[in-house]
């Protein structure tokens, strides 16, 4: 049985991957070779021409969409800790209706959120900038990282808070000293989930930065498929290149995600 089990979900991965492997595959496809029937299933004479037009086109695309990433986790961050550490050990008077609040705020549709936006950005001169994509990117990750953080500083023993106030550790004190990094593992589940928000965003930045001097990969690759609809090679180059960070950050970062988001689920 156990067998059967693992031959079914090997065979549920690869099809759920195939489109993975087939986007890497045509990455490396010339050309000429695409149009052949039946396809090839490996590059046979694979090209680098994707890739390097990708390197010269899409490289500020790239660029622009690591800084709102940056930007996005640090603000989310800079936001959402501080406001966990108060729901959690603080329990301010309101603290159960914000907390539903931001689980209300998850269910809104990002296309509304951004109409809303566009008419702020624009009375305020922010539209098509970097900041102001920022702004709203965090919007997504901000109701997200608050519950995850309160619910894994619930768990933090009273003791250890207790023990920083008799060495003489104000409020500010011990979240920074003893909370923060205690809290690791669900900061760095919220950051990455906050990147892969931001580099993934497509809505936020087709409404509100869709004429700006800078723009984000989403972007970068919807412009090139419109330009270039028949050169599926240098397409699927860039989806693979766009891809690789959010990947890289899943690998490395895969253990902590795996302990932050079931972080206060079971409790002692």
């Amino acid at each position: 049985m156990r067998r059967l089990t693992t031959v079914i979900g090997l065979a549920l991965t690869a099809v759920m991957l195939f489109p993975v492997y087939w986007m890497i595959n045509v990455s490396f496809t010339r050309d000429q070779d695409m149009r052949k029937s039946p396809p090839y299933w490996f590059p046979v004479h694979g090209t680098l021409e994707g890739y390097r037009a990708v390197l010269e086109q899409q490289g500020p695309y790239l660029a622009t969409s690591l800084v709102v990433g940056l930007g996005t986790v640090v603000l989310t961050l800079l936001v959402a800790a501080p406001a966990a550490y108060s729901l959690a050990k603080l329990r301010p008077r309101g603290g159960g209706v914000l907390s539903f609040v931001l689980l209300i705020a998850q269910m809104i549709p990002g296309i509304i959120m951004a109409m809303g936006f566009y008419a702020i950005f624009l009375t305020t001169g922010v539209l098509n900038t970097v900041p102001g994509l920022i702004v709203a990117d965090s919007t997504l990750a901000v109701p997200f990282a608050v519950l995850i953080l309160t619910a894994f500083m619930s768990g933090i023993p009273e003791e250890l808070l207790q023990a920083a106030r008799v060495d003489g550790a104000g409020v500010m004190r011990t979240f920074v000293s003893i909370v923060l990094p205690v809290s690791r593992n669900s900061i760095i589940t919220v950051s990455l989930f906050a990147f892969l928000w931001a580099w993934s965003d497509f809505v936020f930045a087709s409404t509100l930065d869709q004429g700006g001097a800078h723009q984000p990969i989403t972007l970068g690759i919807y412009h090139y498929i419109g330009n270039n609809n028949q050169e599926w090679n240098a397409i699927m180059a860039t989806a693979v290149v766009a891809s690789i960070p959010a990947t890289v950050l899943l690998i490395v970062a895969q253990r902590y995600v795996a302990a932050g988001v079931t972080a206060g689920a079971v409790k002692d």
